[in-house]
């Protein structure tokens, strides 16, 4: 099977939407890496008193159109190739949700599930002290992403703040309410998708109470399952998996029993109310809207050609590779791209910045209202894209991504 660059292909989506905007060939390559990325090396003392090193990134991929804005991971093995892709789809990402970003991503490579809480403290203190100079509310600001969380965050806000010798929560995002989080936090990847969805099966007359299938059942998917049925009227999970397997039942799963059970055992297998099946089942299953929620590349040429959703919602990084959405756009199945659907997440950070910043914090429902207004006007702007250049949803989204930034590093006089 063909091995993927994420960062490559990030970089080829750039220049194919380049190409049709007719930008210059300065554009483009600005637009093509990242502005600055840092590379650094963590001593951190253990609980057995030894010191390992920790190999960590940071990539401020392009702040013309605002700060940095992206997730710090704590992942095994990571590359910055990966950090560098990551870091170049937030800056789209925020750019197609038309906030007032830019994009950044970072990474520290370590396996949490091996480690203390106290290890994981002293990690994430290590990681601001390396970056605290960069940081800022009008520099970069960092939130969690895959294995970190808002515990983390507050280490890192507090480490920050200790630096700096002031108070300045804004510097962190999806952190615990009592300092400085926002309400409508923990649901917002998951609920922006769901938003989109529900303008996707408006547009494509697609019946969002019919069948619907999550690939990958972490926070994302639990909470989409969860909120594709309370906010589009119902809609049967007859397919789900996470990494340890699959389960299957046509009549419909029971989601809350579901969300449950995985929180109870760490697991969907072996839940009463639905058949196991292979994990890699559920993407090729008859439904009117699938959600991959889990890992990169996840429909490839290896099963494209046995998807039959109608919509495909991404909630996860990446989970199409290039040549399998060639394949899904010729099949007439509608694509919500990475860069659209799980903008919810960055949306309400964002929010959150505003509301450190003022010290005016907001009830969830006008979290949940400014989120609908955004992700859905962002979604009838990609629309309209399609109709004009005609061209697939990812690219459409792309081009509006592209066309903002390159129209705000000219107006700066960059290009």
């Amino acid at each position: 099977m063909k091995s993927y660059n994420s960062f490559q292909t990030a970089q080829s989506q750039i220049r194919e939407a380049a190409k049709i905007l007719n930008l210059n060939d300065a554009t483009i390559d600005l637009l093509s890496w990242p502005q600055r990325e840092f590379t650094f090396t963590l001593p951190v003392k253990m609980d057995d008193g030894s010191t390992r090193v920790f190999h960590a990134y940071r990539v401020q991929y392009n702040t013309a159109r605002g700060p940095a804005k992206g997730g710090i991971r704590f992942y095994p093995d990571e590359t910055v190739e990966t950090i560098r892709a990551l870091a170049c789809w937030m800056t789209l990402k925020t750019a197609v949700a038309d906030l007032p970003l830019g994009g950044g991503k970072g990474c520290v490579a370590c396996d949490p599930r091996y480690l203390s809480r106290r290890e994981l403290e002293n990690i994430s203190r290590a990681y601001i002290r390396a970056c605290a100079s960069f940081l800022g509310i009008d520099k970069d600001v960092p939130a969690p992403d895959v294995y970190t969380n808002p515990q983390i965050m507050a280490w890192m806000m507090d480490e920050y703040e200790t630096i700096l010798q002031r108070h300045h929560p804004g510097v962190l995002t999806d952190k615990p309410l009592q300092i400085g989080g926002t309400e409508g936090r923990r649901d917002a990847t998951a609920r922006g998708g769901v938003i989109t969805v529900r303008e996707a099966c408006r547009a494509y007359n697609v019946d969002p109470t019919g069948p619907f299938a999550v690939q990958g059942f972490g926070n994302a998917g639990q909470r989409a399952a969860l909120l594709h049925q309370d906010m589009l009227g119902g809609g049967k999970l007859i397919g789900v998996c996470d990494s340890k397997g699959g389960l299957y039942n046509p009549d419909g799963i029971p989601v809350k029993e579901l969300v449950m059970h995985k929180l109870k055992t760490g697991s969907v297998v072996n839940f009463s109310g639905a058949q196991p099946v292979d994990r890699d089942s559920i993407l090729e299953m008859d439904v009117n809207v699938l959600y991959p929620a889990a890992l990169e590349n996840a429909i490839s040429l290896k099963n494209v050609g046995s998807i039959k959703a109608r919509i495909i919602c991404e909630l996860a990084n990446g989970p199409t590779t290039p040549e399998a959405d060639k394949v899904l756009n010729e099949k007439g199945i509608h694509v919500i791209p990475d860069i659209l659907a799980s903008s919810g997440g960055v949306t309400v950070s964002y929010f959150e910045m505003v509301q450190d910043g003022t010290r005016d914090f907001w009830e969830e429902d006008k979290v949940h209202e400014r989120l609908d207004k955004i992700l859905t006007q962002a979604y009838q702007t990609i629309q309209e894209a399609i109709r004009e250049k005609k061209v697939h949803t990812r690219l459409a989204a792309t081009i509006v991504g592209v066309a903002r930034i390159a129209e705000t590093c000219e107006l700066r006089g960059w290009v």
